[in-house]
């Protein structure tokens, strides 16, 4: 398999997918329809390379973002490819578009992985030639911090395909999850959904602040979760495992699910509410150095488990 990754989408998530390959040696072509878009890209991971380095997490910035080029167009990016992420606009009709041209230039073994975070790739590459080489590789943003991505394949698409991506995955230090078939959100955002809804629920319901919605997760479930899921949480939790736990409180827990059953998007006025409670405690203006703040924690993060692991 060749070492060159070609990157379609300069954006946060197509920036941050280009350290990811870089800092794993290989060879990264950087394409975007903007030549601005990714000049500005090549900044970004130079100085979020550098933020790694601080940390511990790379050797050497500067040798990783020469790794990285700039493609002057598509065809540029993916020749001699043998793996392309594409993180283009999150639109059906963009994501359609968009492989139609890498159809007409993409080699007769290029895989294409979409980082679509709910749109199932059967959406926009079917009739393709390409189509068998199609799939989803749909990360958390940053993942050069935060290493799951979720590998969902298109009815159409090769098992061969499946597994290079997959190990293309391990291989550069991602922690893949395999869907066995499409479903919209796949995974890790159909859980967010769920998620989410609650606590719009409970803030409408004046239940709540939001800043104390926020702080259950923080300093309560997602302590636990940084390192265990909802499985092996319920499973230690009671004496004779997750069975137990299920036939303890999953009666109480389907009540708590009835209650709360969706039956419209989120109000205008419930979002209102949140937004303003948010921008009382940061204000917009702050927020890049918050987002920066953020990432900083990730990588710290990052270097606990890098740790832990040895």
């Amino acid at each position: 398999m060749s070492d060159k990754v070609a990157i379609l989408g300069a954006g946060l998530v197509g920036s941050a997918w280009a350290i990811v390959f870089a800092r794993a040696g290989h060879a990264v072509s950087l394409y975007d329809g903007d030549g601005a878009q990714s000049r500005q890209a090549l900044a970004r991971v130079g100085d979020n390379m550098r933020e790694l380095v601080g940390f511990g997490l790379l050797d050497d910035a500067d040798a990783a973002l020469a790794r990285i080029s700039i493609a002057g167009n598509l065809a540029e990016a993916l020749d001699g490819a043998a793996y392309a992420q594409e993180s283009v606009f999150e639109r059906a009709d963009v994501k359609t578009e968009f492989y139609a041209e890498i159809d007409k230039v993409a080699g007769a073994d290029l895989i294409v992985g979409s980082s679509s975070s709910g749109i199932p790739a059967s959406v926009f590459t079917e009739g393709l030639d390409c189509a068998a080489r199609c799939l989803i590789a749909h990360p958390i943003n940053p993942p050069y911090v935060i290493p799951l991505v979720e590998v969902v394949p298109a009815p159409w698409t090769a098992d061969a395909a499946v597994q290079t991506c997959w190990d293309l995955m391990l291989d550069v230090d991602m922690a893949p999850v395999r869907l066995t078939r499409e479903v919209d959100g796949f995974i890790a955002n159909r859980l967010q959904a769920a998620l989410l809804w609650e606590a719009f629920r409970l803030l409408e319901a004046g239940i709540a602040t939001a800043e104390d919605i926020d702080k259950t997760i923080s300093e309560g479930l997602g302590r636990r979760w940084t390192f265990i899921g909802p499985f092996e949480t319920i499973d230690l939790n009671a004496p004779g495992g997750l069975q137990d736990y299920a036939a303890r409180l999953g009666p109480g827990f389907f009540e708590f699910v009835k209650q709360g059953e969706p039956a419209e998007p989120w109000s205008e006025a419930v979002i209102a509410k949140a937004h303003g409670e948010r921008r009382n405690k940061l204000p917009l203006r702050e927020q890049p150095a918050r987002q920066a703040w953020r990432d900083r924690r990730l990588m710290a993060l990052a270097k606990h488990f890098q740790e832990e692991a040895k």
